[in-house]
């Protein structure tokens, strides 16, 4: 697999509340930021990262601490994230505006 094409990325952090109102995580996305100048619109895939294991599942949900992600440079690299249990969650649209 080739590896990205180096330069800026925005990361994003997608949280809202569950049912139980426990703001927590909603997806995870990151995109390159163009480098030429114009009106640039991105789409970006957005997953989040699942329980291993069904206890932990049921676990998560009753006290409302679901698995994130405490740097956002796994989500910017995709290093390790091979080995990551992730779910797909929708998809966000970024417009940039570049001089």
């Amino acid at each position: 697999v080739p590896p990205f094409p180096a330069g800026p990325q925005i990361v994003l952090s997608v949280y809202g509340p569950d049912f139980f109102g426990h703001d927590v995580v909603r997806g995870y996305g990151a995109v390159h930021v163009p480098f030429l100048p114009g009106r640039h619109k991105r789409t970006i895939a957005m997953f989040v990262p699942e329980s291993s294991s069904r206890l932990q599942q049921l676990t998560s949900w009753f006290t409302g601490r679901r698995p994130e992600f405490t740097d956002p440079k796994v989500v910017a690299q995709g290093e390790g994230r091979e080995v990551t249990r992730v779910r797909s969650q929708g998809f966000v649209t970024v417009s940039f505006n570049v001089v």
